[in-house]
């Protein structure tokens, strides 16, 4: 008798903990995935900003899973869910049947329909969108420099970072520390010092999900980098090298998105109800209604904690989303009913800069130096592979030792045309 097949559509946090959480036992499972490798996405921002190699974050599905003999990992997209069939499809028409499905797609770039600022803003949620905004941040140095040598010009040094979630609060963060610090003895016209970083937030705080006195503390830390922020103001309009926000007209060298996420649009083919954001609204057990085959996970499901508020889109939710869904499966083939999902929340972090962190545990708040080590620690505990969190230590060591930050190479071609 055939083993019972599963297939998991995405290797990033959730669908790699369901995979892993699978092992052992007699279940035939494919794991899919567009990309061959699994991305660390919290630390994305940190190759942004020169901070950290690609490779440091990210390790490739079929390694992390070599020694799960039940598991095999294609390279392809899905392109089609037909849930009364029990298969997917992939790009090249191929099809692939199932007899349990996790969905763990993830989420995308969302503009709240400005499409037409995404060329003029790229936002953060790959590798490739990290080495897209390395290269356009380093290139905006280096075109100050020509300038100034060759036209005697006076440079426009000012970087708009729209969101003021933790992503564009450590966007804004490191960035004014590559000028205040990291660039000030690499040009020799120009002073990288006097780069102005400006966040906006469209609510009335920065990193809304946090207590009050850490949001206050991250604020300061901010404003002592040289950061500018800017609560209750909302972007009207983004063209290339301008931003219009709360009536006022910024001219800006480079502009980055950390406003919002949109799902991946494969929830749509699900054919259940979805919410505004495109995530679908999952049961209890993180099925969908009318299939108890078929689980949605992570950034591109929606459920209510146990304080009525949908659970966040963090990295904490799917991983325990992913180990609960395989639990799931687990106990559907043994004919066992299915347990519902029970968010246990382990706390939020967010790094601002140099020995400045907030983290909201729970059982405790911290912030500043100690904050920022706990933030060290449970960041490098969570990499993926020795081999990466050796050298994420000891690059964060040195660069604490010597404010350098030693991946600062400007590779690739900008197909913006920048």
């Amino acid at each position: 008798m055939a083993r019972p097949r599963v297939v998991i559509i995405g290797g990033g946090f959730g669908g790699l903990q369901a995979a892993r959480r699978l092992r052992g036992h007699d279940l035939a499972v494919t794991l899919v995935d567009r990309r061959n490798h699994h991305v660390f996405q919290p630390l994305l921002y940190q190759v942004a900003t020169a901070g950290l190699s690609p490779g440091d974050i990210a390790s490739p599905i079929r390694w992390i899973l070599r020694r799960q003999r039940n598991v095999e990992v294609l390279l392809d997209e899905v392109v089609g869910i037909d849930t009364a069939a029990r298969e997917v499809s992939f790009r090249d028409g191929a099809r692939c049947p199932y007899d349990y499905l996790i969905v763990a797609a993830g989420a995308t770039h969302a503009y709240f329909g400005h499409d037409d600022w995404r060329p003029s803003a790229p936002a953060l949620k790959t590798l490739e969108d990290a080495l897209a905004i390395r290269r356009r941040v380093l290139s905006v140095f280096e075109a100050a420099e020509r300038d100034s040598v060759l036209a005697n010009r006076h440079p426009n040094l000012t970087f708009v970072i729209v969101g003021g979630g933790p992503t564009g609060v450590e966007l804004a963060g490191a960035l004014a520390e590559i000028a205040r610090h990291t660039l000030r003895h690499d040009f020799r016209r120009v002073d990288t010092r006097a780069a102005r970083i400006i966040l906006i937030e469209a609510g009335p705080a920065i990193l809304s999900t946090f207590p009050a006195p850490l949001r206050e503390a991250a604020w300061r830390d901010l404003e002592r980098l040289g950061v500018e922020v800017r609560t209750g103001t909302p972007v009207t309009r983004i063209d290339p090298g301008v931003v219009e926000a709360g009536g006022e007209r910024i001219e800006a060298v480079s502009v980055l998105w950390a406003a919002g996420v949109a799902a991946s649009p494969l929830g749509g083919m699900l054919g259940v109800p979805l919410d505004r954001a495109g995530r679908v609204q999952v049961q209890p057990d993180l099925t969908i209604p009318g299939h108890p085959d078929v689980f949605v996970i992570g950034d591109l499901a929606t459920l209510a904690g146990t304080d009525g508020s949908p659970l966040p889109g963090v990295a904490q939710v799917a991983i325990q989303m992913g180990a609960h869904a395989a639990s799931n499966v687990v106990r559907a083939v043994g004919g066992q009913p299915l347990r519902p999902f029970r968010y246990r929340n382990l706390g939020n972090m967010a790094t601002i800069g140099r020995a400045a962190a907030i983290a909201d545990l729970p059982a405790l708040q911290l912030k500043g130096f100690i904050g920022w080590l706990a933030w060290l620690f449970v960041h490098i505990l969570n990499l993926i592979g020795f081999r990466n969190r050796l050298l994420v230590m000891i690059q964060w060591a040195w660069a604490y030792a010597s404010y350098d930050r030693a991946v600062r190479l400007i590779t690739g071609v900008d197909t913006d045309g920048e």
